[in-house]
């Protein structure tokens, strides 16, 4: 009876069905993404699910996460996850992993399963998970958004491009800004989520035209949807007919962020912490606070004394930041605040210092009545 919708129809049947009762798919994050995944493959009836995350659920998420509910907020995201999808379907069976995804233990967690499909929302786990796959011949099932733009694709080693044959070069730190900073539309993940799954349930049947070689871009403002044709790169260092990389990397370094402490050392000359911020626009009157965001943030919360000059426009304005003595740069969580930094120091200011953490630090350790967003 639970299946029998799927059962009729001749595309499935039994023989569909028991495919899918058969397979195994490891989901690669329980965020936005990973929230229509798992709810939708365990009602499709895949026997097996994998789910790795090591966050908790807050507030913030819940836009946009399904998968999680209010009462969930501060849980771990694969112990939310796992009850949700049980609820649908008892008879999945969930394996959690509450870790950080790393090349040291990805082999291990990828290997039992038939199909990885990626909802990360970071370069360096994108290209571990490609390599990983590639390596060991799994589908993997690529999908990303961010405002209101989504783009899906399979990536099939060996028999289409891989993710390094579409972007064999990460974009510079900071370049693209993540959902944090960016912000998404609370629905586009749902729409990105089901294509991912549609294609991994297609992948199991054996059934239809896969998006293998095949980029679909979706566009929620205009509701359109078109493709893009990508090829397999003969030359890939990873997939390539005469591969120079045959093993996983350091992603953090090939994505230009360095080991954590190290990339902390490279910002610290700048960092000052929110305590130290207060303390310092205190003593020095001719301290500015420069607030990088754009304005409708500005809307939602702000620092009291705060001069607004968004980062698209501070190449234009830094004549209204002549009188300061010190500049003290902050945004919502901080990368903004540093490409801010060096900006203004190709412009000849020298006393220059940035909110570790943005204004949500401030809000968490100074003043705890501020709206968080």
């Amino acid at each position: 009876m639970r299946y029998s919708r799927h059962l009729i129809m001749p595309e499935v049947g039994i023989e569909g069905q028991r495919k899918l009762k058969d397979a195994g798919i490891l989901l690669i994050g329980a965020g936005g993404l990973g929230s229509p995944l798992g709810l939708y493959l365990a009602a499709a009836g895949v026997g097996r699910l994998g789910i790795v995350d090591f966050d908790k659920v807050d507030f913030t998420n819940l836009q946009r996460q399904v998968i999680h509910r209010t009462e969930d907020v501060g849980r771990l995201k694969v112990e939310s996850a796992k009850e949700r999808i049980q609820g649908i379907n008892p008879g999945v069976q969930v394996t959690t992993y509450n870790t950080k995804l790393s090349r040291d233990n990805i082999r291990d967690l990828i290997k039992d399963y038939d199909i990885v499909i990626d909802g990360t929302d970071n370069f360096p786990t994108r290209y571990l998970v490609n390599d990983a796959c590639v390596f060991q011949k799994k589908p993997n099932i690529y999908g990303s958004i961010f405002r209101f733009d989504g783009q899906a694709t399979v990536f099939a080693p060996f028999k289409g491009p891989c993710y390094r044959c579409l972007f064999p070069e990460p974009p510079p730190p900071g370049m693209v800004p993540s959902c944090a900073e960016g912000g998404v539309l609370g629905v586009l993940p749902g729409v990105i989520g089901l294509i991912q799954a549609t294609e991994a349930v297609k992948l199991i049947l054996g059934s239809g035209e896969p998006l293998i070689g095949r980029l679909l871009l979706y566009n929620a403002l205009t509701m359109r949807f078109r493709e893009v044709k990508i090829q397999r790169d003969a030359n890939c260092p990873v997939c390539g007919d005469h591969p120079t990389q045959t093993d996983l990397l350091d992603y953090e370094e090939f994505c230009g962020l360095g080991r954590g402490e190290e990339a902390a050392a490279s910002h610290g000359e700048y960092d000052l912490g929110p305590g130290e911020v207060q303390r310092l626009l205190k003593q020095d009157q001719r301290t500015v606070l420069l607030d990088v965001r754009e304005p409708h943030e500005f809307e939602i919360v702000h620092i009291e004394g705060a001069t607004l000059i968004p980062l698209s426009e501070l190449h234009l304005r830094t004549n209204e930041l002549d009188t300061a003595d010190t500049v003290v740069t902050y945004c919502h969580h901080g990368q903004r605040s540093l490409q801010a930094i060096k900006t203004l120091e190709h412009f000849g200011f020298r006393k220059l210092k940035h909110l570790r953490g943005g204004i949500d630090a401030w809000a968490c350790e100074v003043d705890q009545e501020m709206a968080r967003y």
